[in-house]
């Protein structure tokens, strides 16, 4: 019913005291989502997400000395090739130490940021994932492999700044094969990664067979506009 049963390692959060999230290297946790126990939704209505072209596989790194923006958590998303407009939520690790995802009772509509990533405009690689379908159908990334390179992506940061993301790549892995360095691993460019399920779904497992990935280096930024003078 949604997200696929991966084996994917992330960044670990950071020992406690520290100030800033270091992403130094890749560490021993697993990306374990559980998947749905009933017969997805999208696949009764005989609905299939998008997947990635071979033509849209691009490339997964940007240029080292392109622009970057400070620290500042992301608070919404908007993906306008593909109508994605979503408030981010802020999600880490379960106990177990995989990587928590939204509610797909109450959350399939929205996207999270992984809050031990860095925030998208940081020099290093944001995560942010979404649901592709859930009880009632599709949800919030299910059109996530219809994007291709050159597309936007744009991330409203509790600053007020608006990052601007460009698509470089995107690709769909199966789950056996998929790049956990390439994806988490540290970056000397301001890189966003977006991820959800993908391939075919597997009704004995209640499982996808794949992820869809998509990769985007930030091109600008917009900033909110002055007040103007003697305005309330």
């Amino acid at each position: 019913m949604a997200w696929p049963d991966d084996s994917q390692f992330a960044p670990a959060p950071p020992p406690r005291g520290r100030a800033r999230i270091r992403l130094s290297g890749i560490a021993g946790f697993t990306l374990v989502v559980v998947g749905a126990g009933a017969i997805a939704a999208a696949a009764l209505a005989q609905q299939h997400a998008p997947s990635p072209a071979s033509s849209a596989a691009g490339a997964v790194g940007g240029a080292a000395k392109g622009p970057s923006l400070r620290r500042s958590v992301p608070v919404s998303v908007s993906i306008p090739q593909i109508g994605v407009r979503s408030k981010l939520l802020s999600l880490g690790l379960n106990p177990d130490g995989s990587i928590a995802v939204p509610s797909l009772a109450t959350n399939a509509g929205e996207a999270a940021w992984y809050k031990y990533s860095v925030t998208p405009g940081q020099v290093g690689a944001s995560v942010i994932e979404g649901h592709v379908d859930s009880y009632q159908g599709p949800a919030v990334f299910f059109r996530l492999g219809a994007l291709r390179p050159g597309n936007q992506i744009d991330v409203t940061l509790a600053d007020g700044i608006t990052a601007v993301f460009r698509v470089t790549g995107v690709r769909e892995y199966a789950k056996d094969e998929y790049p956990a360095k390439t994806i988490y691993g540290p970056t000397d460019y301001a890189a966003l990664r977006l991820i959800t399920c993908g391939g075919d779904y597997d009704f004995a497992t209640h499982h996808y067979l794949s992820s869809v990935v998509v990769f985007a280096v930030l091109s600008s930024a917009t900033r909110p506009a002055a007040a103007a003078p003697g305005s309330a």
